[in-house]
């Protein structure tokens, strides 16, 4: 979900409205409270059916994220009487660090749920900045509620993935038994695990800077390294990637790149990271001449590890009899060429907004959400 600022926000509706056909909620539901579930409650004496839209879909496992949307529609349809779920609608809507593109999406996915002139209805309720996005939707009413109850997944996941271990007492009295069961099953897979371990990186990563006076913004730089060789009486366009070797993001695919030096400038530290993650061996002038634009990428949220500003090299080398050599080296356990036709089904595998800042450069497509296919555990 995008957290965006406030603006015109669209008619608001008391808490004694009139029945609509659809109530929308939004949300992340990493993992699902009983807070969201006195939205769901309120929502559901108010409307027909509900669609929620689940917000972060297809992105990678991470501490903030580690739920797939099929894993929280079945959390969701698992915390509702049998009457109550048949009524719900569960629809995926990815990350794309761009709000225009992300309300153009969650209008699209609701409305394949919703006959044409159907009323609907937006549920939630202002808690901070994050809520902005309740006022990006002006053709909808607004069914504004006061918080109900003092609920936050943040820390039921510090609960979740923390140094002292799960805390089931704690969790159960902030989730529904449904889901304090599935979170249960879930602490025993590997997932959860690695999980606990990217999550105490970034705790040190963030206690590193935690006496600064203000929050640090961290300057990062990427390449993105594109070639066409011959294959099977075409061309193959290819693009660079590393497979990451430590955490965060262990053994996520993502653009060679890293952290700005103190004394180089963006193009010498992204030289710097191209030859020492994948072995490169192309001269800085063959780089240069393929050398098309620099992108920058600020989203606030792009990053867990603090708010990091990437400038993505975009080279192009163009056609080529075969694919230059490379290797992982440093920080990349792996280095590969990989062919664009491959990166679609790769999506959930990649790092970060890796991805998406890849959508921004290539012509690819992706996966299109589909409601109510919630996949059991286990």
């Amino acid at each position: 979900m995008q957290e965006t600022a406030a603006m015109d926000a669209p008619t608001e509706t008391p808490a004694t409205s009139e029945r609509v056909h659809t109530a929308v909620l939004i949300g992340r539901f990493q993992p699902l409270h009983n807070g969201h579930m006195a939205l769901l409650r309120a929502a559901l004496e108010r409307a027909e059916q509900i669609v929620v839209v689940l917000g972060s879909a297809w992105q990678a496992p991470n501490p903030k994220n580690p739920f797939s949307w099929q894993e929280r529609a079945q959390m969701l349809r698992e915390a509702l009487p049998p009457a109550d779920a048949a009524r719900l609608h569960c629809v995926p809507v990815r990350d794309y660090y761009n709000e225009p593109l992300w309300v153009q999406a969650v209008q699209q996915a609701v409305q394949s749920c919703v006959p044409e002139g159907a009323s609907v209805a937006l549920v939630g309720h202002f808690k901070d900045a994050t809520s902005g996005y309740l006022a990006r939707f002006p053709r909808w009413q607004l069914i504004s509620l006061p918080r109900l109850g003092q609920f936050d997944a943040t820390p039921l996941r510090d609960i979740y993935f923390g140094e002292s271990g799960v805390d089931f007492e704690a969790l159960a009295a902030q989730v529904p038994p449904a889901t304090l069961q599935f979170l249960r099953q879930w602490a025993t897979t590997p997932v959860h695990a690695q999980m606990c371990e990217e999550w105490r990186m970034l705790a040190r990563y963030r206690q590193a800077w935690a006496a600064a006076p203000y929050p640090p913004v961290f300057v990062t730089v990427d390449a993105l390294l594109r070639c066409r060789v011959p294959h099977e009486g075409a061309q193959q366009d290819h693009i660079l990637l590393i497979r990451r070797g430590h955490a965060p993001g262990l053994g996520l695919w993502a653009l060679p790149g890293g952290f700005l030096e103190p004394r180089d400038t963006l193009w010498q530290s992204c030289l710097r990271e191209l030859r020492e993650e994948t072995c490169s061996t192309l001269s800085e002038a063959d780089l240069q001449a393929a050398l098309q634009s620099v992108q920058v990428f600020d989203h606030p949220d792009r990053s867990l590890r603090g708010r990091t500003i990437t400038h993505v090299h975009y080279l192009d080398l163009g056609v080529l009899p075969s694919l230059p050599p490379v290797q992982g080296g440093d920080d990349a356990a792996l280095a590969r060429w990989v062919a664009v036709c491959d990166l679609p089904a790769m999506e959930s595998a990649f790092f970060e907004d890796h991805f998406q800042i890849l959508r921004q450069f290539l012509p690819l497509p992706v996966q299109q959400p589909l409601a109510d296919t919630g996949a059991k555990i286990g």
